[in-house]
């Protein structure tokens, strides 16, 4: 498994969780638009940040940005899980060709 697929979600995970962050950190500040990040499928697999734009509704959206980090904290996770597995069958197949 190519490991750069488990890494780039937890670099999106943790884009979108900065970006919902960012968003309740400003719930009152006047003008602020909240932000979204927009996703995009990497060939091969994998995730990227294709995009961070404003939000199409005006206004502060409390709800929104805490289970927008809700669901980033779990696809970090479990991406997390993904990349620790990986290296342990890695780690298990170097013991075994030096065994």
């Amino acid at each position: 498994m190519n490991v750069s697929i488990p890494l780039s979600g937890m670099n999106a995970a943790q884009a979108r969780l900065d970006v919902a962050a960012n968003n309740i950190a400003n719930l009152s500040t006047d003008n602020f638009t909240r932000k979204e990040v927009v996703q995009a499928d990497l060939p091969g697999g994998g995730t990227r940040v294709a995009d961070i734009k404003s939000a199409a509704q005006a206004g502060s959206n409390l709800e929104a940005d805490m289970v927008e980090q809700l669901q980033a904290r779990n696809t970090y996770m479990t991406n997390l899980s993904v990349f620790k597995s990986n290296n342990d069958m890695l780690m298990g197949t170097i013991i075994d060709i030096n065994a």
